[in-house]
Formats: structure tokens, C-alpha cells, sequence
């Protein structure tokens, strides 16, 4: 189905609102992942609805958190999430390494124990959109889900990385998670959504799979922990050593914890981000680093396309593409994803009047 991007984030934060948290905070997490899906990153959009409910009513994660800043110095900042939506903890973070960076030209920010923060290149974007370079470690503490390059056993998370050069005329936005693809994109293969690569995950003889059951197993809830398979890391030994230091700066470092056995007073599933901020007009002046940049893209998207009709894009120009799309043709969802959705809606008291069309 078809269902434009406003009906969508109103129904989504109805959601929210009726699990429990307040209107400010549903509309949110609504806007932050039906703009997910606008861009194209299905994984990290409406798709996880229900599982942030369940999570929400199983006391995973906590509404209306206020984080805490517990170090603060002119360049350096840690904030505690306390198990906040990673939509509402997460800002806060990133706009304290903004400020600084502002003020003194370079800044690094701890995040620590927040719940699932979303798409990291939600967090790029808002730097960049402030006129800063940023960079962004990830991981997830207590999810294991990918083998490491040699191994069959899940030992990392699928600690996503992103970073953001601003330049006057567009924002270049890369991000992705160090595994082969984003358990996001497993969970919307599993909904009737786009199949998995073939060779996406591996089960624990070593033989490759696109099938989710090889994460989920049989169950209906999507849990991973049912699967006996895992995820594989991109780009052989280059995609898990990338991995690897994800979690050594968003977990050990941060404080997070790393991902592999859940540390303390978990059983909740938390994200962590090293996250550094610069000014880039401290370096040189923007306009020169600006046309160096264009002319570099020029010459980088020249290359003849490996594929007939094919063509070289440059970071973020895909989700620029879909933006435009889908905010005119409207959002599309596989029509598993959207019965989960509205029997969750259904699951918290919403009654189908409250329940979009398609677009």
C-alpha cells in the first residue's frame, strides 16, 4: 500500500501517545521514523513500531526521559539516556556537540544507554545542517546479531557509522551499518518486504542464506534470539574490523557497554554513540573546501556506469531521490508491516476510525 508521510506520522504518534508517552514525544518518534522511510531507509522506519511498543510496555525503554549531561567541558561532553527513546535522548546529545563545536571549533560527545536511536544519518543531518563535519560510532549493547569475518557465531552488533560534510548546496550523509545489511532490512524482508541478498547471512554450518528464518527463526514475534544463523559483517575483514572499533568507541568507550553478553541491570537493549563534531571554516575557508568538493563530485560521478542505464552516485543522493519521490507518490509498505502496525494501533486502544487510507 501507498499512505502519504502526515497521515502517517499522525497514526504513528497516536500510537505512542495511547502506549504512553506524552504527544511531544509520540510526534517525535512518528516524525523521526516515517522520515526514515521517506528516505528510503525502510529498516529504520514505521517497520519498528511494534517492536518499540513491546519494548515500551515490557519497561525496555522509558517514556519522556530527561538524559542527564554527566560531563561537560568546553569540548567534551557524556550524556546518560536512561533508557530514553533513542528519538528523544539522542538530540539533546548531538545539539550539545554542535554547540560546542560552534563555540570552540571541535567537539566529542559520549551517548550512553539509549534506547534504539534510529537512523545515524538522522544525527549527521543535524549537524550538517548546522555547518559541521561529523562523525559517528555506534553500537548496540546486549544485541548480538552478526559474525565477525572467520566466524560463524554472533559476536558483533550491527553498529552503524555515518558522518556528514556539509557544503553549501547539499549536505553529503553517509551511513550504514557495518554488517552485510541492517537487521531492520531482515525484519522488513520477514514482513513482505524486499528479499535479503543471498548471501546476507550464515547459518551455524557456515553455509550462506537470504532466508529470515536463518536470524528469527520460526517465531512470529521477530525475536533473534529464537534464530540459530546471524548476519554477516560487509566487505569481508574491512566491514567487521570497522565493527569492532564501533563498538570499542560506542560501547566501551562511552560507557554503553559492548554488545555480547547484556552487563548490570539490563535485559534492555541500548545504543551508544561516539559522536565527533568539527568547524570546518577553522581549517580553511568554506567556500574554497566547497568548490574543491564539487569539483571532485563532478569528476567522481564521471566514471562510465558498470551497467548499462547504470550511474555513480555520491553519498546521500539516493535519499535525496527518494525524499522527493515518496513525499509526492506517498510512503510504501508491504502489506505485512501494515497489518502489524494497525494491530498494534488496535493492541492499545485505538479503534479503526483513527486508522489512514491509502494513499
Amino acid at each position: 500500500m501507498l499512505i502519504q508521510v502526515a497521515p502517517l506520522k499522525s497514526f504513528v504518534a497516536s500510537i505512542f501517545a495511547r502506549a504512553g508517552t506524552s504527544e511531544a514525544e509520540a510526534a517525535r518518534i512518528a516524525g523521526y521514523l516515517a522520515e526514515a522511510n521517506l528516505v528510503g531507509h525502510d529498516s529504520h522506519g514505521v517497520v519498528r513500531v511494534p517492536r518499540y511498543i513491546q519494548w515500551l510496555k515490557e519497561g525496555r525503554v522509558l517514556a519522556d526521559v530527561t538524559p542527564e549531561v554527566v560531563v561537560d567541558t568546553p569540548v567534551i561532553g557524556v550524556v546518560d539516556g536512561k533508557f530514553g527513546f533513542g528519538q528523544t535522548v539522542t538530540p539533546v546529545a548531538v545539539q550539545l556537540g554542535i554547540d560546542k563545536a560552534l563555540m570552540m571549533g571541535l567537539s566529542a560527545v559520549a551517548l550512553r544507554n539509549s534506547g534504539h536511536l534510529g537512523r545515524a544519518g538522522d544525527w549527521a543531518e543535524m549537524a550538517a545542517a548546522a555547518g559541521l563535519i561529523s562523525i559517528h560510532y555506534v553500537n548496540v549493547q546486549g544485541s548480538l546479531l552478526v559474525a565477525p569475518f572467520g566466524g560463524v557465531d554472533r559476536r558483533i552488533s550491527t553498529a552503524p557509522f555515518a558522518m556528514s560534510v556539509p557544503l553549501p548546496n547539499r549536505p553529503l550523509i553517509l551511513d550504514f551499518a557495518t554488517s552485510h545489511v541492517a537487521e531492520g532490512k531482515v525484519l522488513v524482508a520477514s514482513r513482505g518486504g524486499k528479499k535479503l541478498p543471498v548471501d546476507a547471512l550464515i547459518r551455524p554450518d557456515g553455509t550462506l542464506s537470504g532466508d529470515p528464518t536463518t536470524l528469527y527463526g520460526k517465531s512470529e514475534d521477530r525475536n533473534p534470539e529464537n534464530g540459530e544463523g546471524a548476519i554477516r559483517a560487509f566487505g569481508l575483514h574491512k566491514g567487521s574490523g570497522l565493527a569492532f572499533m564501533c563498538e570499542m568507541l560506542g560501547g566501551a568507550l562511552t560507557g554503553n557497554g559492548t554488545c555480547g553478553p547484556r552487563e548490570g541491570e539490563r535485559g534492555r537493549i541500548t545504543n551508544g554513540m561516539m559522536s565527533f563534531y568539527l568547524r570546518p571554516d577553522v581549517i580553511g575557508p568554506v567556500e574554497e573546501m566547497a568548490a574543491r568538493a564539487e569539483r571532485y563530485i563532478e569528476f567522481y560521478k564521471s566514471s562510465r556506469p558498470s551497467e548499462p542505464g547504470g550511474e555513480v552516485l555520491i553519498p546521500g543522493e539516493t535519499e535525496n531521490r527518494s525524499r522527493a519521490e515518496r513525499g509526492a507518490k506517498g510512503i510504501p509498505l508491504p502489506d505485512d508491516t501494515w497489518s502489524s502496525i494497525v494491530a498494534t494501533a488496535r493492541e492499545v486502544g485505538l479503534n479503526d476510525t483513527a486508522i489512514p487510507q491509502a494513499a
